[in-house]
């Protein structure tokens, strides 16, 4: 979702915080982790719309180069990324929701605290955008 392994630890340490700090509050245990993702969810799409966050890292290090039959799907995965990267914040949390924690829309809509209609609107605009800027060809070759 934010594009930064150690963004992404960061927001999981911040929803578990939520999640600690709100346990007294929590009318059933059991839903802890949907109480969890939700936190998830929430805290980076209000990190997306905080002014100035932008997801270029610097590092010390250059990345290493794709070699022999890598080469393409190196270069298949990271155009994927990069379309990933341009949707709006609710659309590309919708997507990473539906399509990589393989939620159904009913626990996607749960989790970004919306009705499961907004799901299936942003899913399907973001995958308009990504047809769009990727075509249909490389959006469906993309595996896991």
């Amino acid at each position: 979702m934010v594009g930064d392994v150690t963004l992404a630890q960061d927001l999981v340490q911040e929803a578990l915080t939520k999640t600690y700090v709100a346990w007294p509050r929590l009318r059933d245990v059991a839903n802890a982790e949907a109480y969890t993702r939700r936190a998830i969810t929430t805290t980076a799409i209000s990190w997306f719309r905080r002014k100035g966050w932008t997801a270029e890292r610097s590092t010390d290090r250059l990345p290493e180069g794709a070699s022999g039959d890598h080469a393409e799907g190196v270069a298949t995965s990271t155009a994927l990324w990069e379309a990933l990267q341009a949707l709006p914040p609710r659309q590309r949390v919708a997507v990473v929701l539906r399509f990589y924690d393989d939620l159904t829309e009913v626990q996607t809509a749960a989790a970004m605290g919306c009705a499961v209609g907004t799901v299936k609107s942003q899913v399907s605009s973001a995958l308009t955008k990504l047809r769009a800027r990727l075509g249909d060809d490389l959006l469906f070759e993309v595996k896991p």
